[in-house]
């Protein structure tokens, strides 16, 4: 699956940003938190009976429906895995390239303080924009 996908950010005129490798990534993500949340090996899809609405999942048997109880995101959050580390290290770098700060992150130049100064500077300047 090599998809791009470019989004034109309006409130900042002539100026457009990929966000197709952060797109991609967050669905990567997803998968992965979603395929240790709901293993085919224990679940089993039944298409729901309300059109646009995702499949039920529901256990396989009993013994499933155990294990799955014990499955949860913040149980998964707190062993915090490697391949979850990985993913989020490498979302957040996507996510710090599409604003065009790749190279501060990389050169672990970017506080909490520091990305939220400056996504409230963009926000601000956006909005002055608007009004």
């Amino acid at each position: 699956m090599n998809q791009e996908i470019t989004v034109t950010v309006h409130s900042l005129p002539d100026r457009t940003r990929n966000y197709g490798d952060s797109a991609l990534i967050s669905a990567r993500l997803n998968e992965l938190r979603e395929n240790w949340l709901n293993p085919a090996d224990l679940v089993r899809r039944e298409p729901e009976v309300v059109p646009g609405y995702p499949d039920r999942i529901l256990p396989v048997d009993e013994d499933a429906a155990r294990e799955l109880k014990k499955r949860t995101l913040t149980n998964l959050y707190n062993a915090r895995p490697a391949w979850l580390d990985h993913a989020h290290a490498a979302l957040d770098e996507a996510v710090a390239e599409a604003y065009g700060w790749g190279d501060d992150w990389r050169a672990g130049a970017l506080s909490d303080d520091e990305m939220l100064a400056r996504l409230f500077r963009l926000n601000y300047g956006d909005s002055a924009q608007i009004y």
